[in-house]
């Protein structure tokens, strides 16, 4: 079987409609999934949030490693897994990589989630 790519998350409004909306096809959800898959991870959870909330919106691995209680290979294999989802940029500074926030990626993946609004459908009967 061979490996696909994931689709960066800044990507996913492109090829997909929200999911609720129309089914999406069997390559874009593999993409999909993979690209998910980066994000379900806590301590990836964890880096984005203290990426985003560092007064710059940016850090340096080495501010990361300590907060997060992994070591600095640990945490640079979260962040270049997050840089290949299209999650986070990496800027390399001399001897130091500094990773941001991708603009939208975010919320792309939040509007390709996007649901039926509740008063659109008609909800379980109540008798």
């Amino acid at each position: 079987m061979a490996l696909t790519q994931a689709l960066p998350l800044r990507d996913v409004t492109a090829c997909c409609a929200p999911l609720t909306r129309e089914s999406i096809t069997p390559d874009n959800a593999e993409k999909l999934a993979r690209s998910l898959k980066a994000l379900a991870d806590p301590a990836r959870l964890r880096l984005i949030s203290m990426v985003a909330a560092h007064p710059d919106r940016e850090s340096c691995v080495c501010d990361l490693t300590e907060p997060l209680g992994l070591s600095q290979p640990t945490v640079s294999h979260h962040l270049k897994v997050l840089v290949d989802a299209g999650v986070l940029s990496r800027d390399k500074r001399g001897t130091w990589a500094y990773y941001r926030l991708v603009p939208g990626a975010l919320d792309s993946l939040g509007q390709l989630l996007l649901t039926i609004q509740p008063n659109a459908v008609d909800g379980p009967s109540s008798s």
